[in-house]
């Protein structure tokens, strides 16, 4: 797994780029477009750096190193590999820790069919999973990914993405990236739903929605993702029945939608229990107060979007539920 991420790291930052940033410059041209240079390794009187761009190498013939950029940190700041592989990425500003955990279980989707089945199950299609970003914690495997591309153990314990005893955290969950957390949904029989420490943020997705002026509000992302994949893409989640004040705040800023007043469809679940009903109502009657015009969705009873359109209904249906809100 380490020589996955040396690999594309080495893609990410041509040694020559890598030496020029730290004051190196070419003193003459070799055949073949190599460049030779002063070492910056040891005190050199004459050149005796040979660089290779189209290979990423280089080679000193005062010292006798050589290697690739990653070699090059190492010797050149006097760490090990890992902590090289950190101060490369940080030196070209590659990536920060929570992309770069959901581009690795992005990774994992398509490699463990379990995953793939439950997205077919819930209706998902491929355009809607990359659209969404979607991937999946096998578990076990996450913790030595980030450690090779040189983030600390201890950073991953204080992010909630690996627990005490050094194992991950998500593990047979369905991950959906969020703009400062992660979402997991268990495919198993661990707890369904799993977010990190801290909060799970604004609505989803709020500033590819905030200037339509109607805004179809759901509880989680499946139903998000099967309205998206039915063309209804001024839809948002507010993952979970009740909005925090953040959430709050962006469905009230109706100046976002060219001035226009802004309509709020809440279409929540038809719970068995009536929780998700009785949770609209309230956060209804809340935008009223606001000088909000919201609209009460109801579904058939026991749905919810998502169950909606794998059960047989299609996008006419569900615009003509919007067009007959419960009031």
């Amino acid at each position: 797994m380490s020589w996955q991420a040396a690999d594309l790291l080495k893609q990410q930052i041509p040694l020559l780029d890598y030496l020029q940033g730290q004051g190196w410059k070419p003193a003459q041209r070799a055949a073949s477009g190599r460049l030779l240079g002063l070492c910056l390794l040891h005190p050199d009187q004459r050149p005796s750096l040979l660089v290779d761009p189209s290979k990423n190498l280089f080679y000193c013939y005062g010292c006798g190193r050589g290697g690739d950029v990653i070699r090059l940190a190492e010797l050149y700041h006097g760490v090990r590999f890992a902590e090289a592989m950190a101060l490369l990425r940080h030196w070209g500003g590659i990536g920060s820790l929570l992309p770069d955990v959901a581009r690795f279980y992005q990774l994992h989707l398509q490699r463990h069919a379990e995953a793939a089945a439950y997205l077919m199950q819930r209706g998902l299609q491929a355009k809607v999973i990359e659209e969404l970003r979607i991937g999946y914690a096998p578990g076990r495997c996450l913790r030595g990914w980030l450690m090779s591309l040189g983030y600390p153990l201890a950073d991953l314990q204080q992010a909630g993405l690996v627990n005490a005893e050094g194992y991950d955290t998500y593990s047979h969950r369905i991950v959906f990236p969020l703009e400062q957390n992660l979402y997991g949904r268990s495919i198993g029989a661990a707890v369904p739903h799993r977010f990190l420490p801290g909060s799970k943020g604004g609505l989803y997705a709020w500033q590819k929605v905030r200037h339509y002026p109607e805004i179809i509000v759901v509880e989680g992302l499946f139903d998000l993702a099967v309205l998206w994949q039915a063309g209804f893409h001024n839809v948002t989640c507010t993952l979970g029945t009740h909005l925090n004040a953040l959430q709050f705040r962006q469905l009230c800023a109706d100046h976002e939608c060219g001035g226009k007043p802004r309509s709020v469809y809440l279409v929540f679940d038809s719970d068995p229990n009536g929780s998700g009903q009785k949770a609209a109502q309230s956060l209804s009657q809340r935008l009223r107060a606001a000088g909000i015009n919201t609209r009460r969705v109801e579904l058939p009873a026991g749905h919810d979007p998502n169950s909606f359109f794998v059960s047989g209904g299609n996008a006419a249906e569900f615009r003509c539920l919007l067009e007959k809100p419960c009031q």
